[in-house]
This record gives C-alpha cells, structure tokens and sequence, in this order.
C-alpha cells in the first residue's frame, strides 16, 4: 500500500477475465487501486479461475499491496437454453412458448426450453417473466404440463442462455445448487478470502454455505448478494448471517423494478452498516467504459451517490474482465471515490448508537470514534489478530484511517475490503503492548502518514495474540523524534 493509495478510503473491487490476463494488465490494475479481485465461477472452467487466483497473489507481493480474493458462485441462475440459428427475433403480440424439460428440442421463434424444469410449479397466469435483464418482456397466459404458454410484451432479439426473472420474485429455487458446492470445494482449496453466494433469500441460504465452506477448511469470509426479491424481506437476517452484503442491482432490478433500485440501494447500505457488516455496491457502475474509455455524466454520479451512502466497497464487472480499458476504468473509479470522499460528512450520532454492546471491543471502537470526532486525532493504530476490531471501528464512517496491523495475511487480505481501513503487516508477537505501540508508530512516520505533533489512538488487548481481546485505548501523540509520548491508558 503508498501514500496515494491510503488517501482513497473506499475500496475497489474489479472482476477478471481475458481483458486482465496479460500480466503487465494485472500488475497495472493493482498499482491503480484494486483492493479486492473477483473471480467470476459463472464462465469458463474453474481451472482459469485457479491460475487467474495464483496470479494474483504473485503480483500483489509484487507489487506490495494486500490484495484479497473473492470467489463469486453462480448460484441457481434461470436461463433459456439455445436456439437452433442462435437468436431469434420476436414480436409483442406473439406467442412463446418456455417447454422445462430435458429432451426439448432446440429453439425457435416458436419455443425454447429452460434450465429450471420446477419453472412450470412457479408460475402462473398473469405473470410477467423477464429475460435478458428485462429486454424482452413475456407475460404467462397458462401452463401446461411442461408449457408455460406466453405472450410477447415487446419486440426483441433474443439469444442463447439469457437469464430469466419473475418480476416480483418468487421463484423457489434454491440458493446452493450441486455445483455450487462443488465450486466451493474448489474455493476452499485456492484459500480465497470472500465467497460471494448468489440468490440467496434467507439467513438458512448462508448458513448452509457457511457450514460447507468451513467443511472445507476455508476461512473465507461469505458475502451475500441481495438479488432476490425475497431477499429484501429477510434483510436483517441475511445481514445478520453474513459478513459481507453485496448489492446486486441487475437483477435486484429486474425483479423489484428499476424506480424502486436506488431506495432499496440505500437502505442495504445503511442496514449493512448498522449491522457491522461490510457492504459492495455492484453491477454496471462504468458499463459504458467497456468500450469508451470515458464514463457518462450519469455513471460519475452513480459511483459517487454510493461513496457518499457509505458503501464500503464500489465493483467492475464486465468494465474490467472484458472492457476494452480495464486499466482506464480502475483509475476512473478511484478518481471519483477520492473526489466523493470529500463530500461525505461523518456525522456519527453518538446519542443514537447501540448502548448495550456485547463485546469489548466494540466499545473501544466506539470510544475511539468518539475522540476521533471531538479532539482532532491524525489517525487510528489498531493491532488486530483476526481484522474484528478493524471492523468495528470502519462502521463508525470517519475520515481518520485506521491502520489496522496483523501478522495474518488472511486478516490482512480481508480488511482490504473495509472503507477507511489500510491494514499492514506487523508483527507484535512477544512484544507488550507499549511496544507494539511505539513499533507501530514509528512505521507510520517512517512511511510519511504520521509526522511530528499528530496525535493517534491506539487499540489493543493485554494478550496481544488473541482473538476479540481488544480492551484498551491509548491516546498518543507523535514526538519531535517521531516517538510515541503519552503512552498513559484513558
């Protein structure tokens, strides 16, 4: 991590594909900004997201930067299969016929199949079913047998393994399919640090994930796409059985309507935040940028409303895996969060926060936070075994870093995820904590980020090397000679 990259405070998720595989374009994205790469199961055999994975982790040490892992799972995602000439055209007013069986033939513009054969028990008469992110639009008019009868709402082009939605939701699909657990597998053996489980609708979907990821022996953090319609009903519980909260909005969007996107947007946000989870806002962010290599107007404002709202993290998909410019659309990216960044006003209601916390460490943070606000602190020196206490201090949302030290890679790599949070590699390991304090200070000014006169907080446990034994804070200020002075406990 340098200088320029710590003043940017919201993190940078970019998804990799053929346009990133050359590696001066992988060591390229890494110098601009990316904090945490994605891999997307979705395409192509899991062996090139394997050696994407082993990639990554030689440049970052390259390069010096913590740079996590997230392997995202395709999940129960609804497609037609394909069609005998490809595409077809079709005509609002016609009918279309979506056959869920295994030995339907090819399509045409008569008919295609679908891969969920249980589609026929969900819908019914009436409903709306969208395809292609709701391009073309099918109204169901009845089903039989394996036929679910439709008519054409509008005309369009549509071509092999488009996805499809029920508009409103309610598809009873489940969220962990077959191949799902065995992509985790494949996960578990990379030692990635996030596993993103799509379509999820309750707490149960990541539960269940989280027991197989752990039957793996991964330590992965799991992230949970809120894309479902039902998941909007089940928001806390799904916050609350997760660790990362990522706002989906194809096809959140498709399902709940684009007018009602960026309320919904707002509110996983803020809820995820309350909640001490860490929040990715995805999907088209840049979406011109595949192939201009400037954004509109109206996608600056996209990413910057988001920094603004608190996400912690803001993501490239297609902009970077296949985009013409994928280095160009990480550099735009940061420029715009750097610039948000200094419209967002931390206005902590301290009179507000939960007052009977549960752990100590969540009231040190809070603590912290408070002094942060009130007595002008420079930053934030927290030692931190597995990132928790990192944690609780970003979702305050302040404009001090927090510099969060571990000797666990792992922890390092999934607090880069965490805005405001710039996690380094310390080892305190036999020290007390007065040392690790002046340890970690003397860093700080080595690397330029504190100088003479700054004052700091410093966190930490009495057992150093134990997890959530967070319980002491230090107020400190930087000597003339760069040293720690007023090592006293508040």
């Amino acid at each position: 991590m340098t200088p320029t990259t710590a003043q940017r405070h919201t993190r940078i998720v970019a998804t990799l594909g053929p346009a990133t595989d050359p590696p001066e374009v992988l060591e390229a994205i890494l110098r601009a900004g990316v904090d945490v790469v994605r891999l997307n199961f979705s395409h192509g055999d899991p062996s090139a997201q394997v050696a994407r994975g082993e990639a990554v982790r030689a440049m970052a040490e390259k390069v010096g930067r913590e740079v996590g892992i997230l392997a995202d799972l395709p999940g129960p995602k609804i497609r037609i299969e394909t069609f005998a000439e490809g595409k077809v055209q079709l005509h609002a007013g016609q009918r279309f016929d979506l056959v869920a069986s295994v030995d339907a033939p090819p399509g045409d513009a008569s008919q295609v199949a679908v891969s969920y054969l249980g589609l026929t028990g969900d819908v019914a008469a009436d409903d709306v079913l969208l395809l292609d992110d709701g391009l073309v639009q099918l109204q169901v008019d009845a089903v039989e047998g394996e036929r679910i009868i439709t008519r054409v709402l509008n005309d369009g082009m549509l071509s092999n393994r488009k996805g499809l939605n029920k508009q409103g939701g309610g598809l009873s699909l489940g969220a962990i399919t077959e191949r799902d657990r065995e992509l985790i597998a494949v996960a578990a053996g990379m030692d990635v640090d996030f596993i993103a489980i799509s379509f999820c609708r309750t707490a149960e979907d990541m539960h269940e994930a989280r027991r197989i990821a752990r039957g793996h022996g991964s330590k992965a953090a799991l992230v949970a796409k809120i894309e479902r319609a039902e998941a909007i009903d089940n928001l806390a519980e799904i916050i609350d059985a997760s660790d990362v909260v990522m706002v989906a909005r194809g096809d959140l969007g498709v399902e709940v309507g684009d007018a009602e996107l960026p309320g919904l947007q707002k509110k996983i946000i803020r809820e995820a935040v309350a909640r001490n989870k860490v929040v990715i806002t995805a999907t088209q962010m840049l979406q011109s940028m595949v192939d201009s290599p400037m954004p509109t107007r109206a996608e600056v404002l996209d990413v910057a409303n988001a920094v603004i709202d608190g996400t912690d993290a803001v993501m490239l998909s297609q902009e970077s895996a296949a985009g013409h410019w994928p280095v160009r659309a990480v550099e735009t990216m940061a420029r715009i969060c750097t610039t948000a960044e200094r419209q967002f006003i931390a206005d902590t209601d301290f009179e507000k926060a939960e007052r009977e916390l549960e752990r100590a460490d969540q009231a040190i943070a809070m603590a912290t936070m408070f002094l942060c606000e009130h007595i002008g602190i420079r930053a934030v020196v927290a030692m931190t075994e597995s990132g928790g206490t990192a944690r609780y201090l970003s979702r305050f949302r302040s404009s001090v870093p927090i510099y969060a030290f571990s000797h666990h890679a792992g922890a390092r790599r999934r607090m880069a995820l965490m805005r405001d949070v710039f996690p380094m590699d310390y080892d305190s390991r036999g020290q007390s904590p007065r040392e690790a304090a002046r340890g970690g200070i003397q860093l700080l000014v080595a690397a330029g980020w504190l100088v003479p006169g700054d004052r700091v907080v410093f966190t930490s446990g009495e057992h150093m090397q134990t997890r959530g034994a967070t319980n002491t804070l230090r107020l400190l200020e930087v000597g003339p000679d760069g040293e720690a002075t007023g090592l006293g406990e508040l």
